[in-house]
């Protein structure tokens, strides 16, 4: 049986349209980009980014660095197509790898790692901020071997001051007894003396 042409023609786009559709509906979803790129060299990183070809779901990120660190902060924001993973602070210099796992739109899960380096990387303000204030701080007294205040040297002083002071007055005051004694004693015998002088002449 012959087919007419119109026939034919029919039935060959029936059948591209069916590859068409087909195509799509075998394709899954893929990572289209990230940053930082798989391969390159930053200077700094503060967050990490992943774009895919279509909506994903129940986003998984981590980002390993020297020593198998980990620097992720918290969990990824989702936004449709995008994942955004915040990070604990800006990456110093060295090698990391963005680790990601995403659900993709007909259900089937994409996961990767994506290799970046860091170089040139800003230094923190901390240890600057740090000896800043080391070097705005007040230098220390240095040991003179005097009173901390002349409150008590002034006590000290006069304490001195009225030692001696108070020795003169003592000594000052036990001058005049022992010598009335002495004078008391001499007139003592002397009056004596009188007497049995006199006695003896009568």
């Amino acid at each position: 049986m012959k087919r007419s042409p119109l026939a034919a023609i029919t039935a060959i786009l029936a059948a591209l349209f069916l590859l068409g559709t087909a195509g799509p509906a075998l394709a899954h979803d893929s990572l289209k980009s990230s940053d930082p790129a798989k391969g390159s060299t930053v200077k700094t990183v503060e967050k990490v980014t992943l774009e895919f070809t279509s909506r994903v779901r129940m986003p998984i990120v981590v980002v390993h660095g020297p020593g198998d660190e980990q620097h992720q902060l918290g969990k990824p924001e989702l936004d449709e197509r995008e994942v955004t993973q915040e990070l604990k602070g800006a990456l110093p210099d060295g090698k990391y790898t963005i680790a990601y796992r995403v659900v993709s739109s007909d259900g089937h899960p994409i996961e990767g790692e994506i290799p970046f380096t860091v170089k040139g990387a800003t230094p923190s303000a901390a240890p600057s901020e740090t000896s800043s204030a080391v070097d705005s701080a007040p230098p220390s007294p240095e040991p003179t071997g005097e009173p901390a205040t002349g409150e008590p040297a002034a006590q000290g002083g006069t304490a001195a001051a009225t030692a001696p002071a108070a020795q003169e007055s003592g000594a000052g005051a036990s001058f005049p007894v022992w010598l009335l004694v002495v004078v008391g004693a001499l007139a003592g015998i002397g009056i004596g003396l009188v007497l049995s002088v006199r006695k003896k002449r009568s």
